[in-house]
């Protein structure tokens, strides 16, 4: 019977510990779905920012639906990321290629970046230039402001 009691005991601190463990590796990101686009409204995607242990942020983007920058009017070549800053700036963050090699058949793509500025908002525009400083173009999707958890 004390052995039985004792397995019991030993499985429920196992369990407690595992749950325990589980939430203290696990930190908040924060999710945002980008606002319906009057430049491709079939577009949807959402964007979620985690914190990773160097206080960095680590920015996700999923996008469905979206047309080929070449099919737009005016046709463009890249589908830049932008991020506003928790202090106001407004940084490329990196550039989504719209070709059939970088984005399915299903027009899905992904993105993924990291920054040492906390973001408030992401955005993205269709532009003729990789490496431009500041957008160009009108807004392809945006997100509302990004609330922290």
């Amino acid at each position: 019977m004390k052995t039985k009691i004792k397995k019991q005991s030993a499985n429920m601190f196992l369990a407690i510990a595992a749950v325990l463990i589980m939430f203290g590796f696990s930190s908040c990101a924060t999710k945002a779905l980008f606002l319906t686009s009057a430049v491709v409204p079939a577009a949807e995607g959402s964007i979620k920012v985690k914190e990773d242990g160097n206080k960095n942020f680590v920015i996700s983007v999923d996008i469905s639906n979206l047309a080929d920058s070449q099919r737009l009017t005016p046709p463009k070549s890249f589908y830049i990321v932008w991020m506003v800053t928790d202090n106001g700036i407004t940084k490329n963050i990196g550039q989504i290629i719209s070709s059939s090699k970088s984005m399915s058949n299903r027009l899905k793509a992904s993105f993924e970046t990291v920054s040492s500025f906390k973001p408030t908002k992401i955005f993205i525009t269709a532009e003729n230039e990789a490496e431009i400083q500041y957008p160009n173009s009108e807004v392809v999707l945006t997100t509302d402001f990004i609330q922290s958890n």
